[in-house]
């Protein structure tokens, strides 16, 4: 598993083409937009538009762009659902080729009413592409991989976006005269280029190819925003993705005047902040597969709020500079730049940890026949809150006089009582967030055979061996998909441990002599859980190791594979034996540190191993055990 990379996707043709393909557009969208703002100034500047008018124009784009995600988020879906992706993504970005030769027009013409025409069109564009944009990834990604593909696309977007603005802003500058023709040629160039690297995606089939689509907009939006708010995990996921564009909407729109007014900027200096800004959602995107070893961590997600939230309030707190007209230099030779460096970098970098699990959350977690409507619902939700951020920014400013760090505060503030609520709705995130935490801090996990022997989907039954009280969470951690685990009640009951076990739903288990009403709902429940096609792991040996070796298999495995002969992944846990956790040999008669229960080590390498597969028809407790042993071998 440590051999594998993100960026190994970046080499293969299920990923690459696809991934040129969103980047480039998002790119080309903000050279778009940005090369309008900048021939607005050109027009301001030969008198052939006003102040006011410049400024109606410069606030009405924004929302001609977005008008489209409210209007046809939902035809979007239904399109996306029933249409060859891939085929979906070509049609798009010839759309695009002539969006951008209307666009072209409205350049060298100076006309802005074809422009905004244009621009509203690109809203179309981008609404009808953004359900397929990540509803294909589950398609052409394995689970294991699905964290580190998002992290690359948001990553991806985010430095597109970047360089977009940096791009389009400069086309007049640098071209002087002839910046027109120069945003007219570009911005068809880049539609023709990612036309042209559609051709090489690989067909993926459509998920719903018999939907019959539904044209009316309203009744279909609110349709699939209750289709999106079916799953309670996924409902609030996608909650957190809005409040990520409301943050970031609230940041970036304010960012401008902060950089000026705040910080004693020329405009190069916003610049800079923005690219802090951006770089730090990419670094944190990247880092999302490394931290949650190529599962789907939900656990960073409180990670990304925690952290998002406390650098959002320590920027608000951040003192004015005093100097004006300051260059990126300058500024950072100035008492407490740095501070506002790091602030934004800091949001970005916990921005990225926050969103990519969400993605990747959402995608693994719904129904792939439902996926690109809900992506579509999320897609309305998302533009709701960023017009609310938008209309709450100015409110703010106008009509109660509060000053941006103010904004910027109440912002900070705000995203701590949001994700609250959202951690307080579903605690599985912060359950995840704590295990995450224990397992990283004490252990470094080494796979073996996860990826190539537990199945990407369908109902399966994993065994293993039982050497400490963190076993369940240690496998959890190691296994891209979600897990229903059996354990033995006393374990079940540990407090604090008892929070973390049942919010991941795990089915406590007693013996027949114990308990036999508990044993006998157990079992019922397993065969439920795997009627429902999910992953169920069990520890045969029905309690700890005493002394490091595997214990006799006991025989309720056979009961469960009578029921349902699911197949049957045997695995086996090395070098936990003498942990903490576990039951040390004779330690009685040791020293008083190997009586203590503290950690002999931190960061102790701990190896997770999956075996392969057994027909469940022809398994035994015996058979199960002798496999489970075979893969341990002497590392107990």
């Amino acid at each position: 598993m440590s051999g594998h990379s993100q960026f190994d996707l970046l080499k293969q043709r299920r990923f690459l083409p696809y991934f040129t393909v969103q980047a480039l557009g998002a790119f080309n969208d903000n050279v778009f937009r940005q090369a309008i703002i900048g021939l607005l100034g050109v027009m301001a500047a030969a008198g052939l538009l006003d102040e006011s008018t410049r400024g109606t124009y410069t606030q009405l784009a924004p929302a001609v762009f977005i008008l489209p995600y409210f209007l046809f988020s939902s035809i979007a879906g239904q399109f996306a659902e029933r249409t060859e992706k891939s085929k979906l993504i070509r049609i798009t970005t010839a759309m695009e080729i002539a969006i951008m030769s209307l666009a072209a027009v409205g350049f060298l013409l100076q006309d802005m009413r074809v422009l905004l025409v244009a621009l509203f069109a690109t809203g179309v564009q981008s609404t009808l592409f953004g359900p397929v944009k990540y509803s294909i990834l589950p398609s052409v990604l394995k689970p294991e991989e699905l964290t580190g593909g998002n992290g690359l696309v948001e990553m991806g977007t985010s430095i597109a976006v970047l360089l977009g603005m940096l791009f389009g802003g400069l086309i007049f500058t640098v071209a002087g005269e002839h910046g027109t023709q120069a945003a007219a040629v570009a911005v068809i160039l880049l539609a023709i280029a990612g036309n042209v690297l559609s051709r090489m995606i690989p067909a993926v089939p459509a998920s719903a190819p018999d939907l019959k689509v539904q044209w009316n907009p309203i009744p279909e939006s609110i349709a699939i925003l209750k289709l999106a708010r079916k799953q309670v995990a996924v409902r609030n996921s996608i909650l957190g993705v809005s409040w990520f564009w409301f943050t970031g909407t609230v940041l970036t729109g304010n960012l401008p005047v902060y950089a000026e007014t705040h910080l004693g900027g020329t405009p190069t200096l916003y610049v800079f902040a923005l690219a802090v800004f951006s770089i730090g959602v990419g670094v944190g995107s990247l880092l999302c597969e490394k931290l949650s070893a190529r599962t789907v961590e939900i656990g960073l997600v409180p990670l990304g709020a925690i952290g998002m939230s406390a650098c959002i309030v320590h920027l608000g707190f951040a003192p004015a500079i005093a100097a004006k007209g300051l260059d990126v230099a300058g500024f950072l030779q100035q008492a407490g730049a740095w501070r506002v460096v790091l602030d934004l970098a800091g949001i970005g970098l916990f921005s990225g940890f926050f969103v990519v699990p969400l993605f990747a959350l959402i995608q693994s977690r719904t129904p792939r026949d439902e996926l690109s409507r809900v992506i579509a619902g999320m897609n309305i939700q998302n533009a709701i809150f960023i017009v609310a951020a938008a209309l709450g920014g100015v409110a703010l400013q106008q009509l109660l006089g509060w000053s941006i760090p103010q904004v910027f505060l109440a912002l900070g503030i705000a995203s701590i009582v949001v994700a609250a609520w959202i951690f307080s709705l579903v605690p599985e995130f912060l359950m995840r967030f704590l295990s995450w935490l224990l397992v990283r801090t004490l252990y470094r996990l080494k796979l073996h055979g996860i990826e190539k022997n537990v199945p990407d989907e369908g109902a399966a039954l994993l065994v293993c061996n039982h050497v400490s009280y963190m076993d369940a969470l240690i496998l959890a951690a190691s296994i891209p998909r979600p897990v229903r685990f059996v354990m033995y009640y006393r374990i079940f009951n540990i407090p604090v441990m008892r929070w973390i076990f049942k919010t991941a739903k795990a089915i406590p288990i007693a013996g027949a002599r114990e308990n036999p009403e508990l044993m006998q709902r157990a079992f019922d429940e397993v065969d439920a859980v795997l009627a429902e096609g999910e992953l169920v792991c069990i520890f045969p040996e029905g309690a700890l190791t005493k002394d490091g070796n595997i214990a006799p298999f006991k025989s309720g495995v056979e009961k469960i594979l009578e029921r349902r002969a699911v197949t049957v992944v045997p695995m086996a846990l090395k070098n936990m034996w003498g942990s903490m956790w576990s039951r040390r040999a004779n330690a009685k008669e040791g020293s008083a540190f190997d009586r203590m229960r503290v950690p002999r080590r931190l960061r102790a390498h701990v190896d997770v191993v999956a075996g392969e597969p057994v027909e469940g028809a022809t398994a035994t407790a015996e058979l199960l055990e002798a496999k489970v042993r075979e893969l341990r071998g002497e590392a107990a």
